[in-house]
């Protein structure tokens, strides 16, 4: 399945992408895409209910309605550096040996198509095309790569978007420069992973302006997706519903030379095969 939430801003109704432009309503079926979903089988559950509702034709035309984050806030969003060997090059930085870990404020994020703004004193707003891992059960300690993969209850296009000179020229964690307001834009929806034949050879792109800046696949991380649950999972418990972002490859603003940062008015388009594309708008500082 292909899950989904549509509505305005905070009052996003959960449903399930039927087809390029159809949908159909699940809030009968389920108050949100949140923790209680993803930790009762949701998915499962929803299931039989969805597809007779396909079947019978009742689905609904997606049209001009805002398509929503696919989950609900989680309860934290993890997130891996340097995990494309190419990407580590590009800014100077060595491979790293074990995954590098840092956080995100979870209420960054935000929907596929809603703008993106430029923090207060920001002169070095970036862009990251990545692919998200969403965890569909309580998770620690796991055993193995096989059940960090059963752990997981989906993937999901997102945008790591970063200020470059928080994150690396005023001291402390990276965190400073990952958690502005609308820093986490994901969507257009998750992918359950029926859906993906191979989450480890995945096509992925960004343009900003129509100029093509990252083209790159899954199959050149450092740190698969199992790898990094299965690894995550021996530090921090992982809840259901948390959102992981893998990593990005190369032609983040950040690598060209010279860099290139985000200006108001800019327009960032990106993708993911089998997980849709997205489209935000850059906006100034409040």
């Amino acid at each position: 399945m292909f899950l989904m939430r549509i509505g305005a801003p905070g009052a996003e109704k959960p449903a399930v992408r039927a087809g390029e432009t159809d949908y159909v309503d699940v809030s009968d079926l389920v108050t949100d895409f949140d923790e209680e979903f993803f930790g009762t089988d949701g998915p499962a559950r929803i299931a039989g209910p969805v597809a007779d509702r396909i079947a019978a034709g009742d689905v609904r035309l997606i049209g001009d309605q805002r398509i929503g984050a696919p989950i609900a806030r989680p309860h934290q969003i993890l997130c891996i550096g340097l995990n494309y060997s190419d990407h580590a090059a590009e800014t100077g930085q060595a491979v790293p040996d074990e995954p590098i870990l840092f956080t995100k404020s979870p209420n960054t994020l935000v929907g596929p198509n809603d703008d993106v703004r430029i923090p207060r004193g920001s002169t070095k707003t970036d862009w990251e095309v990545e692919l998200g891992i969403v965890i569909g059960k309580r998770t620690s300690y796991l055993g193995s790569v096989e059940e960090a993969a059963a752990s997981i209850a989906g993937y999901v296009l997102v945008n790591d978007v970063s200020e470059r000179a928080f994150q690396m020229e005023r001291g402390g964690q990276w965190v400073k420069g990952k958690s502005a307001e609308t820093f986490n834009p994901a969507g257009p929806w998750l992918a359950t992973p029926d859906e993906i034949p191979d989450v480890r050879d995945l096509a992925m792109w960004l343009d900003v302006n129509g100029v093509r800046r990252q083209t790159g696949n899954t199959k050149t991380m450092i740190f698969d997706p199992y790898f990094v649950v299965h690894y995550l999972s021996q530090f921090l418990v992982l809840e259901p519903g948390d959102l992981i972002n893998t990593g990005t490859p190369p032609g983040v603003g950040l690598g060209l030379k010279p860099p290139a940062y985000l200006q108001p008015g800019d327009v960032m388009t990106l993708g993911i095969e089998l997980l849709g594309s997205a489209r935000q708008q850059v906006v100034g500082p409040r």
